[in-house]
């Protein structure tokens, strides 16, 4: 079945091809995810025991965890939706430097984010094994997909650093390395004669007779025995 004409041209724009990317795709699911951990805690995380109109957080009464969870959550989400502005921005990048500088930053962030949401899981799973239902009213399926989508995001952000890492191993080496590498070619061809170069005599201590034409200058001369010149004055 062949598309129209339209549809076509709006599958092979360039706006439709960025997003088809294995890492564009990534961010936007990074994105939701972390968007539902700390709204579905912002909306029913919080609720009043039956005793008590004081609200606590229905993971065992502790607020640290719903405040790591929409902290983190937060956070994690404005960097998926800045990392996938800069995606979009990144073949106007001239400057290998700058380049190499971005992806490695965006491989350090994911790396940073996979070790935060496996920590925010398991105090999150433990905080809610250990809470008791009938405390709260509402909210339990909050805390589930919370938790639930916070075990998803550690596999989604290892995903993307290790996209990150490829594109790090795929990019061009540095513009300067051509330079270092003439520059020691250079030294190899003016540096000192290595002892290799002198034939030293190995027949015995009376023995003269050298092969290097620096050292027969010193050696083409011999000299007068002192006692010839004392007889002939």
């Amino acid at each position: 079945m062949r598309l129209p004409d339209s549809l076509q041209d709006l599958a092979d724009s360039e706006a439709v091809r960025f997003l088809r990317r294995p890492k564009s795709i990534l961010r936007i699911f990074a994105g939701v995810f972390s968007l539902v951990i700390f709204s579905s805690l912002l909306t029913d995380g919080y609720q009043n025991k039956p005793e008590s109109p004081q609200l606590h957080c229905i993971l065992n009464s502790n607020n640290m965890a719903c405040s790591l969870a929409v902290g983190a959550g937060f956070l994690a989400f404005l960097s998926s939706l800045a990392f996938l502005a800069l995606d979009a921005h990144e073949s106007h990048i001239t400057r290998t430097r700058f380049k190499t500088a971005f992806q490695l930053l965006d491989f350090i962030v994911a790396i940073l984010w996979a070790g935060v949401w496996f920590v925010a899981f398991c105090f999150l799973a433990s905080q809610w094994h250990r809470s008791r239902a009938k405390h709260f009213l509402l909210g339990s399926n909050s805390a589930k997909a919370s938790i639930t989508f916070a075990f998803f995001s550690v596999p989604v952000w290892i995903f993307q650093a290790y996209l990150a890492f490829q594109d790090l191993r795929e990019e061009s080496p540095v513009p300067y390395k051509r330079s270092l590498d003439e520059g020691g070619v250079v030294l190899n061809t003016l540096s000192p004669p290595t002892a290799s170069s002198v034939n030293i005599p190995t027949t015995g201590p009376n023995n003269l007779s050298y092969t290097s034409s620096a050292l027969s200058p010193y050696l083409s001369t011999p000299k007068v025995p002192r006692l010839a010149m004392m007889l002939d004055s």
